[in-house]
């Protein structure tokens, strides 16, 4: 038999049949990933497997650094069957490491490959898969219908001009490809990117000079998105902190910022609590959805991040004191003005599981099956541990069966093996509580739960397609 069979993390009876009836031939909602739209818009071939499978996974850059390979045989430019020949090295040493489970995912989904990856074998696996690249005309676009994926949302920044979109809307598509609104550097006002920031922002609105200003340049480029089919917006948050404030305080941490003067962290936080009222506003006037992912600590390493940049590879869990307290104060100065939009909560922190869990609880609407949602497992929690924890606290605290399931937040073409893997193991995790007796064994009951979970949440609960 081999590794990736039909009963692959399928650890019981029940979950058996809950995978195989209901969870595989569901759809996939991809409602957050980085796909890059240019390549989605160009409808992409790739050349090789190195270039598809290593190509900006800082997942594999990671694992391959722990196994000690060199930086030109993972960002460098050494020659792509090399490149893929230490990869074969490392995956060997990965058992336990959930990139195990996918890379033999990908192989077997994507190209029909059943072998363990060695370094035995690899440069015989290598030729197989770009034979069979080049054999199917394997593409952006034929990877995305191959995946049975109905909708994906990129992640798009506030200057972006959305040309992509467009282009791929002509095209007819079967697949419904929207942006997302990712407001990043609009918060960075401590950071020397600020200033360029608006003054780029301010050549394709209006005239910016004051916060009030940047607000309504900012409410002009969210409803230009909205224009182009934009119902999410997203922001990557490492530290949350709420912060009351008077306008005029406002205005004058904007002017810091512009000037490069000192800014505190009282004062970020003030800057923080600022924008997300007023764009959690907007959003709610919309009816947009509101992304927060928050608990990353980037660039760690300075000597790489000086040679290869961001997002190579070097970020890792934060923690922060008082995280309930901010949070829920966050979410409590929108709802009390009735403004809060429809919300995900994405926590990289495990240990923050139930926080987010039982913040969830105090903010929910009439009308709505669970308007504010704790997002799946989120970067380093995309493991079958983190996925089970998240979903645990989750159905502790909440109602699982309205969860909107599981997402890619990934640049890889191929990755939505992870939702097959999410697929699994939510199986599993529903099909042991039925086995121990503690959920009856009711067949409308499991179908629903399970196909609301995989798809249908998300369908109803984003309204997109």
């Amino acid at each position: 038999m081999t590794f990736i069979n039909e009963n692959f993390m399928l650890h019981n009876k029940t979950a058996q049949t809950l995978y195989h009836d209901y969870a595989k031939s569901m759809p996939i909602y991809d409602y957050h990933c980085h796909l890059d739209p240019k390549l989605i818009r160009d409808n992409y071939h790739f050349d090789n497997i190195t270039e598809l499978w290593l190509g900006g996974d800082h997942y594999k850059w990671r694992a391959m650094r722990a196994q000690g390979i060199e930086e030109e045989y993972i960002t460098g430019n050494a020659n792509p069957l090399d490149k893929f020949r230490k990869w074969a090295e490392t995956l060997q040493n990965s058992v336990g490491n959930p990139l195990y489970h996918w890379s033999h995912l990908e192989l077997k989904m994507y190209f029909g490959i059943d072998d363990i990856l060695t370094p035995a074998n690899a440069e015989s696996v290598y030729d197989r898969v770009n034979q069979f690249l080049k054999d199917n005309k394997v593409t952006t676009q034929s990877l995305i219908e191959q995946s049975n994926v109905k909708l994906i949302c990129t992640t798009d920044g506030p200057l972006d001009d959305l040309e992509e979109h467009d282009a791929i809307r002509s095209q007819g598509l079967n697949v419904t490809v929207l942006p997302a609104f990712r407001p990043d550097e609009a918060f960075k006002v401590r950071e020397d990117s600020f200033k360029t920031f608006v003054q780029q922002l301010s050549t394709i609105t209006q005239e910016i000079n004051s916060a009030t200003s940047f607000v309504n340049a900012l409410y002009q480029r969210i409803d230009y998105f909205h224009s182009k089919g934009s119902r999410l917006a997203d922001h990557g948050i490492g530290r949350l902190n709420y912060q009351s404030y008077l306008q005029q305080d406002i205005e004058a941490i904007f002017n810091k910022g512009l000037s490069d003067e000192n800014i505190s962290e009282q004062e970020e936080g003030q800057f923080q609590s600022y924008l997300l009222y007023h764009l959690g506003k907007k959003y709610y006037e919309l009816d947009w959805t509101m992304q927060i992912h928050f608990g990353a600590i980037r660039n760690n390493n300075t000597k790489q991040y000086e040679q290869l940049g961001p997002d190579t590879g070097y970020d890792s869990i934060n923690d922060q004191s008082d995280i309930a307290y901010h949070l829920n104060n966050l979410l409590n100065m929108l709802e009390k003005e009735q403004k809060l939009p429809k919300t995900i909560l994405y926590n990289l922190n495990p240990t923050y599981n139930d926080i987010v869990s039982t913040t969830i609880a105090n903010f929910q609407a009439p009308g709505y099956r669970s308007k504010i949602q704790h997002g799946a497992g989120w970067w380093f929690n995309d493991t079958k541990r983190g996925m089970l924890r998240q979903m645990t606290s989750l159905a502790d605290q909440g109602l699982l069966m309205h969860f909107v399931g599981m997402l890619t937040d990934s640049r890889s073409f191929i990755s939505y093996s992870r939702h097959d893997y999410f697929r699994r193991i939510l199986c599993t995790f529903i099909g042991e509580l039925v086995e121990l007796g503690e959920v009856p064994n009711d067949k409308n009951l499991l179908e629903t739960m399970i196909k609301n979970i995989c798809y249908d949440n998300a369908v109803n609960y984003f309204k997109l397609i």
